[in-house]
């Protein structure tokens, strides 16, 4: 496997994240990273997703975090729907630079996965953190492993 694996929108999927076929979707492209077990995106999110004053609309920072957190359940091979996550809103997220979007597992255990995502701004800064549980609804089929 190689150390990192780009996961682009597919064409056929219609999620408002990371789906190709939602017109109004974010289209968002993540990096896998392998060697460290991590999903790492870097977006600049423009005036279309703020919310007021050239800040990141709260809406649009919790989908990041939720897309981010969501794709770390590839490394389980497991397709896995959110069951909860918390949301804290650190520093202002500025529509006009770029940030990074980091993901990771902290806990296993049953059917339940459990993560971190944070955003970050170019100095490092952590803007927005989330945790979350995913609940493993099925295996994932080879087919889909690879899209």
């Amino acid at each position: 496997m190689a150390d990192t694996l780009t996961l682009s929108p597919n064409p056929e999927n219609k999620c408002f994240g990371c789906g190709g076929a939602n017109d109004g979707g974010m289209k968002l492209t993540f990096t896998q990273d392998n060697a460290r077990r991590r999903i790492v995106g870097k977006f600049v999110l423009g005036p279309r997703y703020q919310g007021g004053g050239g800040m990141g609309h709260g809406g649009i920072i919790a989908v990041l975090l939720d897309e981010a957190m969501g794709k770390v359940c590839r490394f389980r091979d497991a397709r896995a729907v959110t069951a909860e996550m918390n949301v804290q809103y650190l520093k202002p997220v500025r529509v006009d630079e770029e940030i990074t979007v980091e993901a990771f597992e902290t806990d296993f255990k049953g059917r339940n996965i459990f993560q971190t995502g944070e955003i970050r701004n170019p100095a490092g800064e952590v803007l927005a953190r989330g945790t979350a549980r995913f609940v493993i609804v099925a295996p994932k089929s080879s087919a889909e492993t690879t899209a």
